[in-house]
C-alpha cells in the first residue's frame, strides 16, 4: 500500500475523531446523547475512508447476504457459549457485573437496542472493523496481519477509558481480587485488543462489516441480557 498525504490525513483524522468521540461519551455527554454521538462518528469516519479512497468493499460496507449469513452463525456459537456459562454454576459468575444495576425491561430495551447498537457496537465495527483496517490496507481477498493489527492495538487503546470500570464484574474481581486499578486497565485493554482480532476475523469471513456487528452486538447484548436476569 502506498501512503498518500490524503489517506495519512484521514487516518489521522479518524484517530482523532475516536478520541473525541470515546471522550465525549464516557466524560461529558448526557446518556442519552450517547449512542447519538456513536452515530454521529461513524458516519464521520466513513466519510474520511470515502476521502482517502477507500471503496465500498475496502469499508466492509458492500455486501449484506453473506455478511449477514456468517455473522447469524457467529451469533449461534455466542449463545452456546453462554448457555454453556449459564449451565455451569462455576462460570455465573461472569454475569455478576455491578455495571448493570436493576434496569426494568424498558431501560433494558433502552440499554441494548440504544447505547449497545448504536453507541457501541456501530461506531466500534465502522472504525476498528471497516474504516480503520480499509486506512491501514486491509483487503478482503486474504488475511492481512500488520493493517489488523493495527486496528486491534487502537481497538484496545480505544477502551482505556471504559476498562477502569472492568473491576466491577464479580468474576474479574475474583481472579485479580487487589490489582492495582491501572494493572486491570491495562490488562482488559490487551484483552480488547484480542477480542478485535477475533472480530475482525468475522468481518473477514462474512466479507462485511456486518458479520462482525452481529457478533458483537449478540455478544454485548446478550451478556447484559443475561447479566439481568441472573443477577
Amino acid at each position: 500500500m502506498s501512503w498518500t498525504l490524503r489517506r495519512l490525513s484521514a487516518l489521522v483524522a479518524a484517530v482523532v475523531t475516536l478520541a473525541a468521540s470515546t471522550t465525549l461519551a464516557n466524560r461529558v455527554l448526557p446518556g442519552w446523547a450517547y449512542p447519538v454521538c456513536g452515530l454521529v462518528a461513524a458516519l464521520v469516519l466513513v466519510g474520511l475512508g470515502r476521502f482517502a479512497g477507500c471503496t465500498w468493499t475496502d469499508l466492509g460496507l458492500s455486501r449484506l447476504r453473506r455478511p449477514a449469513l456468517a455473522g447469524l452463525a457467529g451469533a449461534g456459537l455466542v449463545a452456546v457459549v453462554f448457555g454453556i456459562a449459564l449451565a455451569v454454576p462455576a462460570l455465573r459468575t461472569v454475569y455478576q457485573d455491578g455495571r448493570v444495576g436493576d434496569p426494568d425491561l424498558g431501560q433494558l430495551l433502552w440499554l441494548t437496542c440504544g447505547r449497545i447498537l448504536f453507541g457501541t457496537v456501530l461506531i466500534e465495527e465502522v472504525a476498528f472493523r471497516g474504516v480503520l483496517p480499509g486506512l491501514f490496507g486491509a483487503t478482503d481477498d486474504r488475511w492481512r496481519w500488520p493493517p489488523i493489527l493495527w486496528s486491534a492495538a487502537l481497538f484496545g487503546l480505544w477502551h482505556a477509558l471504559p476498562a477502569l470500570a472492568i473491576g466491577r464484574n464479580a468474576a474479574v474481581h475474583a481472579v485479580f481480587g487487589s490489582t492495582p486499578v491501572v494493572v486491570l486497565q491495562v490488562l482488559a485493554m490487551a484483552a480488547a485488543g484480542v477480542a478485535g482480532i477475533f472480530l475482525h476475523w468475522w468481518r473477514h469471513l462474512g466479507r462485511g462489516v456486518l458479520a462482525s456487528v452481529i457478533v458483537h452486538f449478540t455478544t454485548n447484548a446478550g451478556g447484559l441480557t443475561l447479566a439481568v436476569l441472573v443477577r
